[in-house]
């Protein structure tokens, strides 16, 4: 597991802020630790929903041929991280450090806002759909956003905050017995749909099933985009915690290993309940819909299974997010784009500033879900809002060097292959940005405008320029969109 070495020495830009980690031993972590990081991000609240999700979009080639763009788009994305991760390995906390790299201090500062402010809606997702699990069983908790079950999450997400106080090394340790523990009931569901496997109800929902309100191939893909992208979140995991690996270059191996063990998991779960019921069916039925799903075909005993297991991987995948959501924070902080104190650590490593203010926010938005319509729905889309903008950053940095063919004196031969990946990663991002829809562009807006606020206290802290002259073009950018959206949720043109 993970063994304690020396911090990586922080970058030359950490200045003062640095030395508010006072030099003291932290975690170092090894490839298993890194890949059950990846694995543990990924495997959620996501994977539980997908059936219902995919079922109410399309029908089993629709779904294979998401996956298809999904895990392509993806992986190019993985493979940036793990090519940036050997050619800057100074850069600790990749999708922040990439994006300030390349663009300057406020796109570094929207990328660690949008990811972090995004993770934090993501946690909170996690809560709804625990919530909303044990609802099926205790009607107190409804769909996971009533009173009592906001109490609840209130509870737990402060026991959460003062566990990981106690260290980083014992955060990661549990959450690597975590990560194999959840992925036990989702391999025995895989195994009992494959010996439940029906040929003749598979080919029947190809195309669609006829039970199902027709729609063109492009709205069906298009209807799955935002979840695919929520689904992948944490395969940047090991880079985001790139200064704790043992070794460089198992930030790159440890996020290859998990785009490809969960992308098999994945896929799976979506295509096999096409197997055992009409679409319609599994359309039909609540979230967790892979309970359900389980339920329909060994009895009722598949749902309680899946709820325990449900409850353990979304518990261990808001273990791992708490830990990405601290790190950004202070990352941010240490290359001083977020205010200074954000950066200080406590006895054991543990970004304690950065952590408050996350559990902080986290609190708050569990709360806001008392109004909201659908809130698994609605934290879902939203995480992936935010998190388009520091991956297309993260795309355009990894096009800008191929380009340059900086990093690349040594190596020239994998320039090509390089501009290639960035490229196509590139225009996928801007494709989700559009399949995602102007609402959620807007809700976006709407809390990248505000947030701005840190980074004007951090530009003050150091007695510096807010904004240079293309820098007040995207504030005011943000700021307008925030406007328009804040009018379209007084008007009732946006919903949540």
């Amino acid at each position: 597991m993970a063994a304690t070495v020396p911090t990586a020495t922080p970058s030359a830009q950490a200045g003062p802020a640095a030395a508010e980690t006072g030099g003291r031993q932290a975690p170092s972590l090894s490839l298993f630790a890194l890949s059950a990081l990846v694995i543990g991000s990924m495997i959620g609240a996501g994977i539980f929903s997908l059936p219902r999700t995919f079922a109410l979009a399309t029908g089993p080639f629709g779904a294979l041929l998401a996956w298809c763009i999904a895990a392509g788009g993806m992986f190019t994305l993985a493979r940036l991280f793990q090519i940036l991760a050997e050619r800057k390995p100074h850069l600790d906390a990749g999708v922040y450090a990439y994006a300030k790299e390349g663009f300057g201090h406020y796109a570094g500062f929207l990328s660690a806002f949008g990811y972090w402010i995004g993770s934090c809606i993501g946690n909170v997702s996690y809560w709804v759909l625990i919530k909303s699990t044990l609802g099926a069983f205790f009607p107190v908790f409804g769909d996971g956003n009533t009173v009592a079950a906001i109490l609840v999450a209130s509870i737990g997400i402060w026991l959460f905050h003062f566990m990981i106080l106690r260290g980083v090394k014992e955060a990661t340790f549990i959450n690597s017995i975590v990560t194999i523990a959840k992925v036990v009931p989702i391999l025995v569901f895989i195994l009992i749909l494959v010996l439940a496997f029906d040929r003749g109800l598979f080919a029947a929902n190809f195309w669609g099933g006829s039970d199902m309100p027709p729609s063109s191939l492009i709205e069906q893909v298009r209807a799955t985009m935002l979840v695919t992208v929520f689904v992948f979140l944490g395969i940047e995991g090991a880079s985001v915690y790139s200064r704790y690996a043992r070794k460089r270059a198992d930030v790159g191996r440890a996020t290859l290993v998990g785009f490809v063990f969960v992308t098999s998991l994945m896929v799976l779960v979506t295509l096999l309940p096409y197997a055992v019921l009409a679409r319609s069916a599994v359309a039909g039925m609540r979230q967790p819909s892979m309970g359900e799903v389980l339920a329909a075909v060994v009895g009722p005993w598949g749902s309680v299974f899946v709820g325990l297991g449900l409850i353990v991987s979304v518990l261990g995948a808001y273990l791992a997010w708490s830990l990405i959501c601290a790190e950004v924070l202070s990352a941010a902080a240490r290359t001083r784009d977020m205010p200074a104190r954000l950066a200080r650590e406590n006895d054991k490593g543990v970004p304690a500033a950065a952590l408050w203010l996350t559990n902080i926010v986290i609190q708050l938005f569990v709360i806001s879900t008392y109004w909201s319509q659908d809130a698994f729905a609605l934290m879902l889309s939203l995480t992936s809002a935010m998190a388009l903008i520091p991956f297309l950053l993260v795309a355009l940095y990894a096009l800008q060097i191929a380009r340059r063919g900086e990093t690349y004196e040594l190596r020239p031969g994998e320039r090509p292959r390089d501009l290639l990946l960035a490229a196509i990663a590139t225009l996928y991002t801007i494709f989700l940005i559009f399949a995602g829809g102007l609402k959620f562009v807007l809700l976006a807006a709407i809390l990248y405008a505000p947030g701005t606020f840190l980074y004007w206290l951090a530009r003050r802290e150091q007695g510096v320029t807010l904004f240079r002259p293309v820098e007040w073009v995207v504030f005011l950018a943000a700021a307008t969109g925030a406007i328009i959206g804040l009018h379209g949720l007084a008007t009732g043109y946006l919903t949540l």
